[in-house]
């Protein structure tokens, strides 16, 4: 079996498994047939870019490249859902208010994020404004924000 297929095996494996060294991967790929060695899957993990991430049982794991970022938009989403009266837009930027005192935590939990659409965020008391992207919309980025908000209440 080629590296190709290898690479495809691993990127399988832990979107099944948790799977926590690269021991625990070479043994996995073993079981289904692979050669592997640790220098080899040490290679492997680097070439596709794997990620640790923690899981639902508290392990850290491997993941697919982009699965930790998934996991920050995820924990922003209940932190917005919480804290977010009203969200507004004009040209590159969104405004959310939230209630007196809770702007800062918000604020913190987007920049955390890593939103690939958002540049940063300035907090007063209870006001955020959040800069797009060039390139991005505020309305877009305030579609997005509003939709998890709505997705909360569902």
């Amino acid at each position: 079996m080629n590296r190709h297929q290898r690479q495809e095996a691993i990127l399988s494996l832990v979107g099944e498994r948790e799977i926590s060294t690269q021991s625990e991967l070479a043994d996995a790929l073993r079981e289904q047939g692979f050669e592997a060695v640790q220098t080899t899957v040490s290679r492997d993990v680097s070439e596709l870019g794997l990620v640790k991430v923690r899981a639902a049982s508290g392990r850290l794991v491997y993941a697919p490249p982009g699965a930790g970022d998934r996991d920050r938009l995820e924990q922003l989403w209940p932190v917005l859902r919480r804290f977010a009266l009203r969200v507004e837009s004009s040209g590159n930027v969104v405004l959310v208010t939230t209630p007196s005192g809770c702007a800062n935590a918000l604020a913190q939990a987007v920049d955390d994020a890593f939103h690939p659409d958002v540049l940063g965020t300035v907090a007063g008391d209870n006001t955020i404004l959040v800069v797009a992207r060039e390139g991005v919309t505020g309305t877009v980025l305030r579609d997005e924000l509003r939709g998890q908000l709505l997705e909360g209440a569902a």
